[in-house]
C-alpha cells in the first residue's frame, strides 16, 4: 500500500492510499461525509485479494456537497482509467451528483451506492435520471437497511440501475455484514469491469464497443465551415485521417445528430484545425451544447473563406471532395488546398475517454 495525493477543487490536497496492482481493473472508494478512509479499509484489502487495483480516497473537511462534488470529478479526470466508483453514505451523494453533471460514463466505468440515505422523492429522482452509467444500489452494507419509499424511487429511476438488499438473516457479526457487501460489489464489478479481457459482439452493450475503439488513441480537432447563411459553424472531432498524398486527401467522420451536419454536408469547403495541448478549453467549448462557439475564440477566415483557429497545431483548408454515408456518421473526404501548421507545439490527444499529453522518455 502507498499514500497518494490528488489535486481537488481550488487546489486541495487529497489523501488517498493506493492498494493493488496498477494494472488490474481500477475501484475508487468514497466515504462518507465525517468519516475517513479507514471506513473502507477491510473492503479494501478484500478487493485487493480479489484482482482489483484500490484507490481509497478521504475526503475534505467540509459539510458542504458542492465542493466534495467538484473534488471526486477532479481525482477521476488525474486517475489513469475509468475506474468503479463505490460510496457510502452521503458519499453516495457526491458520486451521484459528480457523475450526473454530464455524460459521466467517460469519468467512471460504473457505481455502487452504498447505504445512501434518501429523504426528498424529487430530488431522488432527478438525481437518478441523470445517471447514465450502470449503478448498483446496496442496502443495509454497513448496518440494517432502513425502509424507505424515496430510496425505491431512485432505484426505479436509474436508467441503468439495480438494487441489493443486504437482510439481517445471519449477520451477527460486522464481519458478516462486510461479507455479504463484498459479494454484492464483486458479482457487479465482474459484470462491469471483469479481470479478463472484454469482449464486444453484435448485440452486446455498445459501451462495450466504445470503450474498445477508445483504447485507439488520437489527436483532437475542430471541424469548421461556413453555412448557408456565411455564419461560422463547427464541432470537436477525433475521427480524422489522412487518406492520400496524391491526390492530397483527408476524411472527417461527422454524427448525424450533430448540430453543424447540415452545413458540413453542404459546404463547398471546410477547415481541420487539429488542436495542441493549449487547447483543452476549445475543445471543451466546441463539443457543449447551446454555446456560440466562435465567442471569444481566435479566427480567421482561410482564401476560401473557412474559419480557421488561432494557435492550432494545424489548420487544414478543404475543398469538398465526397461524401459516404457510414451507419449513424458520414464520412466527409477534402482535398486539401491549403495546410499551415507549427511545429514546435505538443499534440492534444485522447484515449480511452480522457485527454491525454504527450510523455517524451
Amino acid at each position: 500500500m502507498s499514500l497518494i495525493e490528488y489535486k481537488g477543487f481550488g487546489g486541495v490536497v487529497l489523501a488517498a492510499d493506493m492498494l493493488g496492482d496498477e494494472n488490474d481493473p481500477a475501484v475508487l472508494l468514497v466515504p462518507d461525509i465525517g468519516q475517513g478512509r479507514a471506513n473502507w479499509r477491510e473492503v479494501a484489502e478484500a478487493l485487493v485479494l480479489s484482482g482489483r487495483r484500490v484507490v481509497n480516497l478521504d475526503l475534505r473537511e467540509s459539510a458542504d456537497l458542492a465542493p466534495h462534488v467538484e473534488d471526486l470529478r477532479a481525482v477521476l479526470a488525474q486517475m489513469g482509467s475509468r475506474p468503479v466508483v463505490v460510496a457510502a453514505g452521503r458519499g453516495s451523494w457526491i458520486a451521484a451528483h459528480a457523475l450526473g453533471l454530464d455524460d459521466g460514463t467517460h469519468l467512471a466505468a460504473g457505481l455502487v451506492l452504498v447505504d445512501m440515505p434518501v429523504d426528498d422523492v424529487a430530488i431522488a429522482s432527478a438525481a437518478a435520471s441523470r445517471l447514465a452509467l450502470p449503478t448498483l444500489v446496496v442496502r443495509g452494507g454497513f448496518s440494517p437497511a432502513r425502509e424507505s419509499a424515496d430510496s425505491d424511487v431512485f432505484i426505479a429511476a436509474l436508467p441503468l440501475g439495480q438494487s441489493a438488499d443486504i437482510n439481517d438473516c445471519d449477520l451477527e457479526l460486522a464481519s458478516d455484514r462486510r461479507e455479504a457487501l463484498l459479494g454484492q460489489l464483486l458479482e457487479f464489478l465482474e459484470r462491469r469491469q471483469p479481470r479478463e479481457a472484454m469482449e464486444f459482439k453484435a448485440g452486446s452493450d455498445p459501451r462495450t464497443l466504445r470503450d474498445a475503439m477508445g483504447c485507439f488513441a488520437t489527436g483532437i480537432t475542430i471541424v469548421t465551415a461556413l453555412d448557408a447563411d456565411g455564419t461560422p459553424v463547427g464541432l470537436t472531432a477525433n475521427s480524422f485521417t489522412s487518406v492520400s498524398l496524391d491526390p492530397p486527401l483527408l476524411l472527417v467522420c461527422i454524427a448525424n445528430t450533430a448540430g453543424t451536419a447540415p452545413a458540413l454536408r453542404e459546404a463547398a469547403h471546410f477547415g481541420v484545425n487539429v488542436l495542441q495541448i493549449g487547447q483543452q478549453p476549445t475543445s471543451n467549448r466546441f463539443a457543449a451544447k447551446g454555446e456560440d462557439r466562435f465567442a471569444g475564440q481566435p479566427w480567421a477566415p482561410g482564401q476560401t473563406g473557412v474559419p480557421l483557429l488561432g494557435s492550432s497545431l494545424v489548420s487544414f483548408e478543404c475543398q469538398h471532395e465526397s461524401l459516404h454515408e457510414a451507419g449513424d456518421h458520414f464520412i466527409l473526404v477534402g482535398r486539401v488546398v491549403r495546410a499551415q501548421f507549427e511545429p514546435h507545439r505538443d499534440p492534444l490527444l485522447y484515449f480511452r475517454g480522457k485527454y491525454r499529453r504527450l510523455h517524451f522518455a
